[in-house]
């Protein structure tokens, strides 16, 4: 039976692997039990962030030398999960994911992960991509043998941005591609674990119906992939018991409860943490007028990492957080969601 494991490493550039080879070299961690990998670079975040790229290579390089598979064979099968942009306090480091064989009787937190079919750019934020994700969610959950929507806690998903300037993408404009794409893979989560009803005309919804979003739902859009790279944590029997993943929503930006509930939800030794974010587009905050949506010098997205940073890593002690921007239905409108790993003391 599967144990779970959860490593967050720091790293000095976004090609630095050297942390993960050393616990992979001095044999705390076999490179073959590896099963996903979740990380932060200090690239801008945007469609031409190759920071993101760039690590991804260097990670399956890495793992390569050490498995004697492929690059290709396992990218094809090992989620790499990387938002760019590490404003302000934020510092880049990556979790990795790792399961070993153990032998046990008890409930503890499981992953699962899929690959979708890769999607063509005229798939990118329309149904199609809904129902790609929603079946691999599905796919995922199986394999971690997590039997009950109810014991999902989170579904951290990297969904292809295409090329906007492609005439068959859905749209020529980049940063609304990612916007669609991300939000089609928050759909399709939704849809998977029951927080959206998987109605004929829900591609229409997307960034228009605001009321409609789910709150275990953390996705990031890139070039660097072409199909929804997809990992599931939940709770499961037959797993090691021992780690915890506690998961609250963000009603705004500034909800420090928010952030605070999902600390409390999981007690002990923090071993990780997500957070997903928006600039509200109504152009305010409890009442209060914000300028994040119409500054011509930083990007929304930037304002918005640097802003939530600073509370979540103030709560964790550590800045080492996963942040990210781009929280089109996950979580309430203008809000977000806050995820934190871990270990039972």
């Amino acid at each position: 039976m599967p144990s779970l494991a959860i490593h967050r490493l720091p790293m000095a550039h976004p090609g630095d692997l050297s942390a993960l080879a050393a616990l992979i070299e001095g044999g705390r961690l076999r490179a073959a039990d590896v099963r996903a990998v979740i990380g932060k670079t200090e690239g801008n975040g945007g469609l031409n962030d190759f920071t993101r790229g760039y690590f991804t290579q260097s990670l399956m390089l890495l793992l390569a030398a050490h498995t004697g598979d492929t690059p290709a064979a396992l990218t094809a099968r090992v989620p790499c999960v990387l938002s760019g942009g590490t404003e302000g306090a934020l510092s880049p480091h990556y979790m990795v994911f790792s399961v070993a064989d153990t032998v046990t009787t008890q409930t503890g937190l499981a992953l699962g992960t899929d690959f979708s079919l890769a999607m063509p750019n005229e798939s990118i934020g329309r149904a199609a991509q809904i129902h790609a994700v929603a079946e691999a969610v599905q796919v995922a959950m199986s394999a971690a043998g997590i039997a009950c929507v109810a014991d999902v806690a989170l579904v951290q998903v990297k969904a292809p941005a295409g090329r906007g300037g492609d005439p068959a993408a859905r749209t020529r404009d980049p940063k609304l591609l990612m916007a669609l794409s991300r939000a089609a893979a928050a759909f399709g989560v939704g849809v998977a674990l029951g927080d959206i009803a998987p109605e004929a005309a829900l591609e229409n919804a997307l960034l228009s119906d605001y009321a409609l979003y789910c709150n275990r739902a953390s996705i990031s859009s890139g070039v660097e992939v072409i199909c929804n790279e997809v990992i599931v944590f939940g709770r499961a029997k037959g797993w090691a018991a021992g780690l915890t993943a506690g998961v609250a929503p963000m009603r705004d930006l500034l909800d420090l409860a928010g952030v605070q509930a999902a600390f409390q939800a999981a007690p002990g030794e923090v071993l990780g943490v997500i957070a997903k974010g928006e600039p509200d587009v109504s152009g305010r905050i409890r009442g209060q007028r914000h300028t994040m949506l119409g500054d011509t010098d930083i990007d929304a997205q930037r304002h918005l990492r640097g802003a939530l940073g600073a509370i979540v890593a103030a709560v964790a002690g550590d800045g080492r957080v996963f942040v990210s921007g781009g929280a089109e239905h996950q979580g309430p409108p203008g809000g977000g969601l806050v995820c934190v790993f871990a270990r039972e003391v």
